[in-house]
């Protein structure tokens, strides 16, 4: 074994150790992130009133109208937390995620990227950079879809 060796086996010992946690933080971003959009969502589907006001005056979505962005927006922070906490078509409902993230900052710009709002827009970063390690990286071990990947008899 050569000096090189000996230096670089605690990195590797911590590597085996570290790489039995993945599919746990895996697991674990999926719910957290899952979560935020599915309340957000939650939250606009129970005061329907309240959400299609806010899409009217205060959310500028561009393209669409304001009743369809209400719709669409609903039931994108509905549909795609939910295949994201189970690992169902997990990367795909990562990406959708991301998009719905992307469209929430886009259409409330004036407000996320005004001056003193910077934690607001934080949120927005680090959801968007756990959508893209889920996308990238896959749902783990401990989901639906590694589930229907095993081998079957």
């Amino acid at each position: 074994m050569t000096v090189l060796d000996k230096l670089y086996a605690p990195n590797e010992l911590a590597a085996k150790l570290l790489d039995l946690l993945q599919p746990v933080v895996a697991l674990f971003a999926r719910g957290y992130v899952g979560w935020q959009f599915w309340k957000s969502g939650y939250l606009k589907i129970t005061s329907w009133e309240t959400t299609l006001g806010l899409f009217e005056t205060e959310y500028h979505t561009p393209v669409l109208p304001p009743h369809v962005a209400a719709v669409t927006g609903t039931f994108g922070e509905l549909f795609f937390p939910t295949l994201v906490i189970f690992g169902l078509c997990g990367r795909l409902g990562a990406i959708g995620l991301f998009a719905v993230n992307a469209m929430a900052v886009i259409s409330y710009r004036q407000v996320l990227l005004a001056e003193g709002f910077e934690a607001a827009l934080a949120q927005h970063v680090l959801w968007g950079s756990i959508l893209v390690y889920l996308f990238v990286y896959g749902p783990g071990k401990l989901s639906i879809d590694a589930l229907l990947k095993r081998p079957r008899f």
